[in-house]
């Protein structure tokens, strides 16, 4: 016996695009995709080249990505990732200004609840802001557990 797809579908509540997660030898392209039961971490792509050079390589994938339900965003890469609502703590958008990105911080519980786990991520160049759709996220109901802020730097203008 299947399951029926009207009730075991997932609801796409948000969906974040173009950011990058720094490492020390290279620079990672992640989307997120927020749905009503969990936030899906998707692995975009990866650049390995000098600062100076870096470009974002993720465009192909992020096209191919935006197109698929949560279940294969999932199976899209072996890096890819999922944190449930119920172990998601915070969702924290600090806005860019003219010399600073904007960045996205994410903490959740570990599977043994015992610990926390985070990761900061900021706005690649070519990326829209995002302010309208985590402001957004800040009044809805499936997300009142979860501490969702934006926050704007004491000198915006910098």
């Amino acid at each position: 016996m299947t399951a029926d797809p009207a009730i075991t579908a997932e609801t796409t509540i948000a969906r974040l695009t173009h950011w990058v997660r720094q490492r020390p030898n290279s620079l990672e392209f992640w989307e997120l995709v927020l749905t009503d039961e969990r936030l899906l971490w998707c692995f975009v792509g990866e650049s390995f080249r000098s600062l100076l050079l870096r470009a974002d390589v993720g465009e192909r994938d992020r096209a191919a990505v935006a197109e698929l339900s949560p279940d294969d965003i999932i199976a899209f890469d072996d890096r890819n990732f999922a944190v449930s609502l119920e172990a998601l703590d915070e969702l924290r958008l600090v806005t860019g200004t003219r010399l600073r990105r904007a960045r996205l911080v994410v903490r959740w519980q570990t599977s043994d609840a015992t610990e926390r786990d985070d990761r900061t991520l900021y706005r690649a160049r070519t990326a829209a802001p995002q302010r309208m759709a985590v402001t957004a996220l800040e009044s809805d109901s499936r997300l009142a557990d979860v501490d969702v802020t934006v926050e704007t730097p004491r000198f915006p203008r910098l």
